[in-house]
């Protein structure tokens, strides 16, 4: 530690505020705003789902309650615990319980207390993951010790870290537009692939294209650690199945559950509902059951390809025909007489069904590289913030120039940008 800083409890250098228990049964639909747990998010207020108060209802003085455009705020339960947020706003909200206000007294500025509560919220999770409900006391909070520079040192830190987070934030914004750009790039490039198989004269049904249509079973199946994949719409990607977190089944599980049909390789699942319309080919050599909501679709093989079919359900028009059929008022659900009853138009033969999907596979590999490139951009520049803080609060912060060398090489480069805004190769 630098000469001239200490260590403090931040209850030294802090007044903490908890939250008034207002009662649930005087919210509003309009009056004051209260400031629940569940609003803070992302180190700043999240204004959704704001309930409201009228102060005259209550007795109580709470002037002390209020909290103020610039004040700092942490969640001390719940699945937000340890999570901060800034009024960045002119409006007064008032702060309910389990939420924490800090008041920095004359040695400690804001900003610097904003930026070091940054560097805890992890350590806040940690030491609240020991109970059932996460939860953070008072004593906890005010124990935790922060170096204090001296108020000079304090505000030379602060605009380091001011310039700094702003390059890192624009450098962010720039990756996550770029890995938007990916994949929209893939998605009018399907768009294109299809356009003249969207609609035309000559119709088939699915049903009549397909060996069989099969629903899952209406019941949920006993899990277990090991054994074979039961594939859920959650496992179900944009052509691929995805194994990740998947749920598992005995071997009389799943002799249960493929009774009806036992799916194959080169047969596809398609998702009924949450999100209705994702659709994946089942790759060799892996032996999997439907889960609830799914359906297997057993194509022709002498009339489909079956990443064919898949890129054309995928593709933004058909998804929008398929989805025009859903029923329900909260989640779309696509009823299996619509799916047989699916029409397919202007169906080219095998051979030029491959060569698309040669195409669009390429694309594909492509968009799939662009994508990971951006989001390991993204975490490193996660990583970066982390270090910056770390070293700011360890005293190693000496210049914006030492900084600035930090984030060499975070903003995309112009070829990457350039990457997607054509296919190769198209």
């Amino acid at each position: 530690m630098r000469k001239g800083w200490e260590i403090k409890k931040l209850g030294e250098v802090c007044d903490f505020q908890n939250g008034f228990a207002f009662k649930s049964n005087s919210f509003k639909p309009i009056g004051s705003p209260v400031l629940r747990i569940s609003n803070i998010q992302n180190n700043a207020i999240d204004f959704e789902n704001l309930v409201y108060i009228d102060v005259a209802d209550y007795k109580e003085d709470l002037s002390k309650y209020e909290v103020n455009s610039g004040d700092l705020l942490i969640a001390m339960s719940g699945g937000t615990t340890g999570k901060i947020g800034i009024n960045n706003t002119d409006t007064v909200f008032y702060l309910n319980q389990r939420v924490g206000m800090f008041h920095p007294k004359k040695t400690l500025i804001k900003p610097l207390l904003y930026y070091f509560l940054s560097t805890k919220v992890e350590e806040n999770l940690r030491i609240s993951a020991g109970s059932a409900q996460p939860n953070l006391s008072t004593e906890q909070i005010k124990s935790f010790e922060i170096p204090l520079p001296p108020l000079p040192e304090q505000q030379r830190i602060v605009a380091i870290l001011d310039e700094a987070f702003e390059a890192i934030e624009q450098a962010k914004a720039n990756a996550e537009k770029n890995l938007q750009n990916a994949k929209e790039l893939f998605e009018s490039y399907l768009q294109g692939m299809f356009e003249s198989k969207i609609h035309g004269s000559k119709s088939e049904t699915l049903e009549s294209l397909c060996d069989l249509i099969v629903d899952c079973e209406h019941k949920t199946a006993p899990t277990q650690e090991t054994g074979y994949p039961s594939i859920r719409t959650p496992n179900i990607g944009k052509g691929n199945l995805i194994l990740d977190g998947v749920y598992r089944v005995s071997h009389e599980t799943y002799l249960e559950w493929t009774r009806r049909a036992v799916p194959q390789a080169g047969d596809l699942i398609l998702a009924r509902e949450a999100p209705a319309g994702n659709i994946a080919v089942i790759p060799d050599n892996l032996e999997v059951c439907l889960g609830q909501r799914t359906v297997l679709v057993r194509p022709k093989m002498k009339r489909f390809v079956s990443m064919y079919l898949a890129y054309l359900i995928l593709s933004k028009e058909v998804q929008q025909r398929l989805l025009s059929h859903s029923h329900g008022a909260t989640v779309e659900h696509v009823n299996m007489k619509d799916i047989r009853a699916f029409k397919i138009y202007n169906l080219p033969t095998v051979e030029e069904q491959q060569r698309v999907v040669n195409q669009i596979n390429v694309l594909s590999s492509e968009t799939k590289q662009l994508e990971e490139n951006y989001r390991k951009k993204l975490e490193s520049l996660e990583e970066l913030k982390k270090s910056i803080l770390q070293k700011a609060f360890s005293g190693e912060l000496t210049s914006p120039e030492r900084v600035a060398s930090e984030n060499d090489g975070c903003s995309p480069s112009s070829e990457e940008t350039r990457s997607t805004t054509s296919p190769a190769g198209a």
